[in-house]
């Protein structure tokens, strides 16, 4: 769940209950991962998605029911399409989902403690007792993770951060859609008419500095993307300099660039000292390969590799495997 997420659930929880839906378990082929969730407020409104359809319409009905009973319960999304069972769709798989009221003075203070060490850039691990009588808590980050068998246990981290080096046509392209894809927005560019906030609203934060600035406004922070689109070839060698040597390693280092232009930076960089080794943690040129022209297509081809790299992925056509079978005229339901 995002940090905006925990935001909302925050501001909703003064106002009344509310019904967190977790998804705990999963089998084969569903919409959304372990850890998934959706918010049911008393008012009715309803926040994030654990995968559409009528498998989360029977989730909200049963989610209205625990917001009146206060009963824990889990719910069960069978996807399999099976004829001889009440299905929820055909994806392929089952969800397991466990519905929990939150409400009062605990869940106050605890989403508020989780949302204040997320802001702080600090991952939490959250346990959910499935017991009736015990209410979810905060492991101590110092503390081992136990091993329980009548509970969930999720580490949520803070959201992942996209450091844009550049605020070019593609830099400011590149913030609108990583945004919207549930990064936070930083932006380093020493042109002040270039980067500022009417640009770039999407930034929470805009460094009209060196880029050896950077060292100080990130040095903790765990979940660093970077995207470097710089106006050229000396910027990316600043800074490569100094994120390849970062103590805490980038999640994702991307560089645009022909392939000329990232061969001779990484001659460069090697002169300078710098391991082969550590250029392979780079994801030069930048993007997946979609013919990309525009600026803004360049920013989609770049946001499909955050997200290759941020949840585990091979790039390829979904429609790879279906396309298999009908070349082998071979397509069963049954699959």
């Amino acid at each position: 769940m995002s940090i905006e997420c925990y935001q909302q659930l925050a501001q909703l929880l003064t106002k009344g209950a509310v019904v967190l839906a977790t998804v705990t378990n999963i089998k084969g082929s569903v919409p959304r991962e372990v850890g998934a969730k959706m918010i049911v407020g008393a008012d009715g409104s309803i926040i994030n998605t654990i995968g559409g359809g009528a498998g989360e319409a029977k989730v909200i009905r049963q989610a209205l029911e625990v917001l009146e009973t206060g009963e824990k319960q889990f719910v069960e999304i069978d996807l399999s399409g099976a004829p001889q069972r009440e299905t929820q769709g055909v994806c392929g798989g089952r969800m397991q989902v466990w519905l929990e009221r939150w409400d009062g003075e605990w869940a106050i203070a605890l989403s508020q403690n989780i949302l204040q060490l997320l802001k702080a850039g600090q991952s939490v691990t959250l346990i959910t007792p499935f017991t009736p009588n015990e209410q979810p808590y905060l492991l101590d980050n110092s503390s081992p993770i136990p091993k329980l068998e009548n509970a969930f246990i999720e580490q949520i981290n803070p959201p992942p951060t996209l450091l844009i080096i550049g605020a070019g046509h593609v830099g400011e392209q590149l913030a609108k859609f990583a945004h919207l894809i549930g990064f936070e927005i930083a932006i380093q560019d020493d042109r002040t008419e270039f980067a500022n906030g009417e640009k770039f609203p999407q930034a929470n934060l805009i460094i009209n500095q060196p880029i050896i600035s950077i060292l100080n406004n990130f040095a903790t922070f765990s979940q660093l993307y970077i995207a470097l689109v710089t106006r050229g070839y000396i910027y990316d060698l600043e800074a490569l300099q100094i994120l390849l040597n970062r103590a805490i390693p980038c999640k994702y280092i991307g560089m645009i660039g022909s392939e000329k232009r990232v061969k001779l930076v990484y001659q460069k960089l090697q002169e300078g000292g710098i391991s082969p080794q550590l250029l392979k943690n780079i994801y030069a040129p930048i993007g997946l390969e979609i013919g990309a022209l525009t600026p803004e297509e360049i920013a989609v081809s770049i946001c499909a590799e955050l997200i290759l790299v941020r949840r585990g992925g091979t790039g390829k056509p979904m429609s790879e495997g279906i396309r298999k079978l009908l070349a082998n005229q071979v397509i069963s339901g049954n699959d």
